[in-house]
Formats: C-alpha cells, sequence, structure tokens
C-alpha cells in the first residue's frame, strides 16, 4: 500500500514538473535573460531577405485586426481555439489592441487554418505571391508566419497554420506563428526557455515569451527604432514589466 502511494506521488511530482516546464514557472528568469531573448527575436527575421530590416524594431502601431480563415473541412474546434487564443492576448500583452473581424479585407492579419495537403497552394497563392525564392524557403516547414513592415510598423501578417497534425502542433503552431506575426519574427537555438526556437517543448504563451511581448509593445518603444537606439531602455523596461506578468 505505502509503495502504491509514493509512486502516485512521484507520478504527480512529474506531471507538474512538466507542467511547470512548459508554462515557464519552473524558472525565475534574470534580466539579462529576458533582454536576450528579447534582442534575439525582435531583431533579425526567421525567414531570409529582410536585410537591414532587422536592425530596427517592428510591432503594430494600430489595432491588431485578426480574420481566422479555415478550410472547408477543417474543425470546428481548430477555429475554436485559434479564437480563444487571439480573445486573450490584449489581456497578456499590455498596450496591444486585438479584436476578431468577420471579413478578410477588415483585417491586418490572416490566420489561415489549412489541411497538410494544402499547405503549399495556401503559401503560393496567398501568403507569397510573386515571391518563387521564399516559396522555396519555407517549403518544408511545419507552419508559418510572414509580416510585411516597414519602420512606420508592421503594416500586416499572415500566419498558416496546419490542423490536421496533432493537436500538440496545432497548439504550438497557433501559439508560435501568432506571437511571431506581432513583431518577435527571429527563431534562435539558444533560447531554451522560449516558443521562439523550433527545438524547445513548449507548445503554449508562458511567461519568458510574456515578458518579451510586453516590453516590445511598452509605450517607451515604437516600431523603426534602431538595436542601440534600444537599449538604454531595457533595463528600465524589464523591471516595469517583470512587476506586472505573472
Amino acid at each position: 500500500m505505502i509503495a502504491r502511494y509514493l509512486s502516485m506521488i512521484f507520478l504527480c511530482a512529474a506531471v507538474l514538473a512538466i507542467q511547470l516546464a512548459d508554462t515557464g514557472k519552473a524558472h525565475a528568469f534574470s534580466q539579462a535573460e529576458v533582454i536576450d531573448g528579447f534582442n534575439k527575436t525582435v531583431f533579425g527575421s526567421e525567414i531570409g531577405g529582410f536585410g537591414f530590416a532587422g536592425n530596427y524594431l517592428r510591432r503594430f502601431e494600430k489595432p491588431v485586426r485578426f480574420y481566422i480563415r479555415s478550410d472547408a473541412g477543417a474543425p470546428a474546434s481548430a477555429k475554436r481555439r485559434t479564437q480563444r487564443f487571439v480573445g486573450r492576448l490584449s489581456r497578456l500583452i499590455n498596450n496591444l489592441s486585438v479584436e476578431i473581424v468577420s471579413t478578410e479585407a477588415q483585417a491586418n492579419f490572416v490566420v489561415h487554418l489549412v489541411a497538410r495537403r494544402n499547405y503549399q497552394t495556401t503559401v503560393r497563392d496567398r501568403v507569397y505571391r510573386g515571391r518563387p525564392r521564399l516559396q522555396r524557403q519555407v517549403r518544408n516547414s511545419r507552419c508559418l508566419v510572414r509580416s510585411t513592415f516597414s519602420r512606420a510598423g508592421i503594416r500586416r501578417s499572415a500566419a498558416i497554420i496546419v490542423y490536421d497534425e496533432g493537436a500538440r502542433l496545432l497548439r504550438r503552431c497557433i501559439t508560435e506563428e501568432i506571437l511571431q506575426g506581432l513583431g518577435p519574427l527571429n527563431d534562435n537555438a539558444t533560447l531554451k526557455t522560449s516558443i521562439f526556437n523550433d527545438t524547445s517543448r513548449f507548445t503554449g504563451f508562458q511567461r519568458y515569451d510574456r515578458l518579451i511581448l510586453n516590453m516590445l509593445y511598452d509605450r517607451r518603444l515604437k516600431s523603426g527604432l534602431s538595436r542601440r537606439r534600444v537599449q538604454p531602455l531595457l533595463p528600465a523596461i524589464y523591471r516595469d514589466v517583470n512587476r506586472t506578468v505573472r
């Protein structure tokens, strides 16, 4: 009997450890860690072709209007999950205004929920029209987001999320691609506690990435600021954000 209780305790502890790892609660992040993650994700881009554009900050300077477009055969649950995540963003990211609109023409952020068989067609016809080199670059990706921007900010983002390759991939893609489309466009394999790392185990919007996004949308920053001009502002921004993000 005692052995059975002990095994139950160990099992519960293991489950709790996994849950804490996925939410980021198992680690207290230092200022240096978070600023490092901010610089590695906010400047640069996972998808090539931006050149010097990676040297300045990009984010939406206007309210983000989401339209969620799904394949005819997409399960309603995939769309509901996406809507729930989008609906939480304005509560999780200070100073970010978000709404879900009813037509694609109204949107500046379109989320395409597609079956894997329709992935390349959507890349070609809806996201990278007229950009064959970039189409080839993302051919083997699991899901993606593309943002068009200038020093004035992100004008438009489009994410492609595959819904028929398992619940875990769906959840990760919803989280990662939508968040990246808001500004942290670069992945980095050294960020072990971030979803902005294709080798990490995370699927949810955990605290490390919430810190980065809240820093990005702090009112002391704006699109077009260079990496050099942003650096002196980051310690104070981090300290304020760290007090409010739980």
